[in-house]
């Protein structure tokens, strides 16, 4: 059922004589099919693109096994790293806030 634009919004059944025009047909416009047919050639060639990328990157990976993997002694010196870095910022702002009278004199 659809409503109509008079002054009174009564529901009238939607007249489809035919299976091919269906209720959005006049929103569709002319050229339509022309359209759609473009949407899905593009998005059947990101898809083969993306297959062939992802069938690329599972051959490398078997080919060689070991590309890039980060080792725990990495991993060890990179948090060490991090954490020394912020327990120095910390006790530099703690010193900054404690002696912050004092040092505005300077």
């Amino acid at each position: 059922m659809k409503h109509t634009a008079v002054r009174t919004r009564r529901a009238v059944p939607c007249a489809t004589p035919h299976s091919h025009t269906g209720p959005d047909a006049a929103v569709r416009g002319p050229g339509w099919e022309r359209r759609e047919s473009r949407t899905w050639a593009r998005a059947n060639r990101v898809a083969i693109r993306l297959t062939t990328r992802v069938q690329e990157g599972l051959q490398e990976a078997a080919r060689r096994p070991d590309r890039g993997d980060i080792s725990t002694t990495t991993v060890i010196i990179w948090v060490a790293a991090v954490t020394g870095a912020v327990l120095i910022a910390g006790t530099i702002a703690l010193v900054i806030s404690k002696y912050n009278g004092q040092l505005s004199g300077l």
